[in-house]
């Protein structure tokens, strides 16, 4: 007998955010990932229940012109290892930038701050990184910056009887 009551993932609708880091008022990368990190889990909703996913999806682009604050881009270092004895690699902010682009660095920032659960991969498979402002998901965007989009019915022409 199955022991869930309710609470399917058909049951919830999903939104699509749209940020942008080309903007001038854009915050800084923690700040930023903090407010993703947060729509990407779904605690803006009142039915987030910590147990499940109901999250939305974020689009961010103009990752290129991410902006971090004091001397990080020089100094902040990602690591990998690959399990090998002294196989740790490490790599500045501006060399990742540089290799992976600025979408890769706000993804890395996104995942840290994403509880460390079996949902943190199926929520970050949800944030949608460019590197410039084309992306194909014009259509499904609902929300940029967190006012609503107004979606305008399309006007039928009428149609001329003979």
């Amino acid at each position: 007998m199955s022991q869930t009551v309710g609470k399917t993932r058909l049951a919830y609708s999903r939104a699509w955010h749209h940020v942008s880091l080309a903007a001038a008022s854009t915050p800084s990368l923690g700040r930023l990932a903090s407010r993703i990190a947060i729509l990407l889990q779904g605690k803006h909703k009142p039915i987030w229940d910590p147990s499940t996913d109901c999250g939305d999806y974020v689009v961010a682009t103009g990752c290129n012109d991410l902006y971090v604050t004091g001397k990080k881009k020089e100094q902040k270092l990602y690591y990998k290892q690959t399990t090998r004895p002294g196989a740790l690699k490490s790599m500045n902010m501006e060399s990742m930038m540089r290799k992976w682009g600025g979408g890769e660095v706000l993804k890395r920032a996104v995942r840290g701050m994403l509880p460390k659960n079996r949902l943190r991969d199926k929520r970050l498979d949800r944030l949608k990184v460019f590197e410039g402002e084309a992306h194909p998901y014009k259509t499904n965007l609902v929300k940029f910056h967190g006012r609503t989009r107004r979606v305008e019915p399309e006007a039928k022409e009428p149609e001329v009887l003979k």
